[in-house]
């Protein structure tokens, strides 16, 4: 056969169509799909917010809207991402959790945090928690002391632009003296005391919460206060966090 005589096959109209109709068929049917995904979630939000949190005892408006808008989903394993708006605490990884919703809104609210307000963060983690605070305005200086949660909170929370977070890859003991005072102090692992150096870098007038006791111990939230020098605290719950790690600042 003289390939050079050959006449190109040409598509029929018919054809042509059948392909296009077939392509604009599967877009619409994956925009349905990613439309379908993003208003369950919201849904799973919502069906959390009014029964783990309003059903209880968390009246803070502001903290009930930062819940119900945050999408914890992305802040953990794509593995567990169908429970992640559940009443549990979730792995992230690393002998590392994530703590249960209600018990990231209840340590919020009881800081009575202000837009604008500076925050410092102990225990990244995931980013959910700082990511909350950042939904109420506040500026949040987060650390973590396991590099590869630090990495992937980082990123996380870029890809969500919460951009009034900074994270630290380094000792939570030694705090972050570069932006102290602190307006509030959050703890999400749990020191068998409290460390001065938190005390020292908390504002005057400031408040902090943070988990206190061992890893085999009955642990206790409490609810610190710092009025003319002086530290006062107070207990809320027992709970039970991970250990806070004492390891060396990070170069």
């Amino acid at each position: 056969m003289n390939m050079l005589n050959q006449k190109p096959e040409l598509k029929s109209p018919t054809r042509c169509l059948c392909s296009l109709v077939l392509l604009l068929l599967l877009l619409t049917i994956t925009g349905l799909t990613t439309n379908m995904k993003a208003q369950n979630w919201v849904q799973m939000r919502e069906k959390m917010v009014s029964e783990q949190m309003r059903g209880r005892d968390i009246r803070s408006a502001s903290v009930l809207n930062a819940m119900r808008e945050v999408p914890r989903h992305h802040f953990v394993p794509e593995q567990y991402q169908q429970l992640a708006y559940d009443d549990r605490p979730l792995p992230i990884g690393w002998e590392q959790t994530i703590s249960q919703p209600y018990m990231v809104a209840f340590m919020t609210e009881q800081l009575q945090l202000k837009p604008g307000m500076k925050i410092l963060e102990i225990g990244t983690g995931s980013g959910y928690q700082a990511a909350v605070l950042a939904h109420l305005g506040c500026l949040v200086y987060s650390i973590e002391v396991i590099p590869e949660l630090a990495d992937k909170a980082r990123q996380v929370l870029q890809q969500l632009n919460y951009n009034n977070v900074e994270v630290l890859t380094g000792n939570g003991y030694l705090g972050w003296e570069e932006h102290a005072p602190y307006d509030a102090i959050i703890v999400t692992a749990a020191p068998e005391e409290i460390p001065q150096v938190l005390i020292d870098q908390l504002k005057e007038g400031g408040t902090m919460v943070i988990p206190i006791g061992g890893v085999n111990e009955l642990q206790y939230l409490k609810m610190v206060y710092k009025q003319n020098g002086q530290i006062s605290s107070q207990s809320l719950m027992p709970v039970r966090f991970v250990p806070m790690v004492d390891e060396p600042s990070a170069e």
